[in-house]
């Protein structure tokens, strides 16, 4: 492909190489840019000097290739347009789905402004009288948790606002915590905040969805130190540690904590989240993996990498 076709990026927006984008989706290079130049498909950043880089939105859009492909899709019927919704949807099916979820995505927002509780839960179980409680995590749950953040971080919203939806959350998810099968076999795999991190609800989400993949999970909640770990999941023979961030974390939390918690541990160690994205190459220097921030696709990399094949 030649330079003057490739996408262009919006002034300030963080791009990354393709190394990190390896990473960060489990699709090597040679991969990406077959993807690029065979199929049109992903369509980088091209700089003066030739080198490739990409955006969240390349990110994404590889991760929902690995889905579709993943699905049973051959890469030469995936078109670029299915890529703007993940479900594979045709470009009318794509734009409707899209705004049906915007809509409920609003509605979510508004009623979370207002601190409407009742309204959050009529608009909830609207949703899911017409999807799978998965999807609805997926295109629903997820953007809001964005969202959220996004306005957290601007200063458009406030602290009250996400503490409030973070309870009605973690009681809809603490009920099907409570009413999900039990599990005797599959990797034990031990979840944790990194430290600094209050935020939750990503977490949450990401247990539950560990859960119907085939894992064991023992969940340790917000902000835990990385020194503490060690002994806990030798006590409790867990296969894996998986660490889940929103923030940029603390100077030393990767380079010092981290580093020495996979030294320290005999177990492969995780990074899942916004914080895996914001500071991925820190993360794999120490020995740990970052997973990025689709929930769908790091555990897809954590099924293949302890070769899990018990699933609900």
């Amino acid at each position: 492909m030649s330079s003057d076709t490739a996408e262009t990026s919006t002034p300030g927006e963080k791009l990354y190489t393709i190394g990190t984008v390896s990473h960060l989706t489990g699709v090597g290079a040679i991969t990406l840019r077959a993807w690029e130049r065979r199929y049109d498909l992903i369509r980088p950043v091209r700089k003066d000097s030739g080198h490739r880089l990409y955006t969240r939105k390349h990110i994404d859009q590889i991760n929902r290739i690995t889905a579709l492909t993943g699905q049973g899709m051959r890469i030469s019927q995936i078109r670029p347009e299915m890529l703007e919704t993940s479900d594979g949807s045709s470009d009318h099916g794509a734009a409707a789905s899209k705004n049906r979820w915007d809509e409920y995505l609003d509605s979510m927002i508004a009623a979370i402004v207002a601190f409407d509780e009742e309204r959050l839960e009529a608009i909830y179980n609207d949703v899911l009288a017409f999807v799978p409680v998965e999807q609805a995590t997926r295109e629903l749950i997820h953007p809001l948790l964005e969202q959220l953040g996004a306005r957290w971080k601007t200063g458009k919203g406030s602290i009250a606002e996400e503490h409030f939806f973070s309870f009605y959350l973690r009681n809809k998810l603490g009920a099907r915590f409570h009413h999900r099968a039990s599990r005797d076999n599959g990797p034990l795999i031990l979840v944790a905040c990194l430290p600094g991190e209050y935020h939750e609800m990503a977490l949450q989400v990401f247990s539950l969805a560990a859960h119907t993949h085939g894992f064991r999970v023992l969940s340790l909640g917000a902000s835990i130190p990385l020194e503490e770990l060690p002994w806990v999941a030798r006590k409790k023979h867990c296969d894996a540690i998986v660490l889940s961030g929103t923030i940029e974390p603390d100077p030393g939390v990767i380079e010092k904590h981290l580093a020495a918690l996979v030294k320290e541990v005999d177990m492969p160690v995780f990074v899942g989240g916004q914080s895996s994205v914001l500071v991925c190459d820190a993360i794999n220097k120490t020995g740990a993996t970052a997973l990025g921030q689709d929930i769908e696709a790091g555990l897809n990399r954590l099924v293949d990498a302890l070769e899990v094949t018990a699933r609900e």
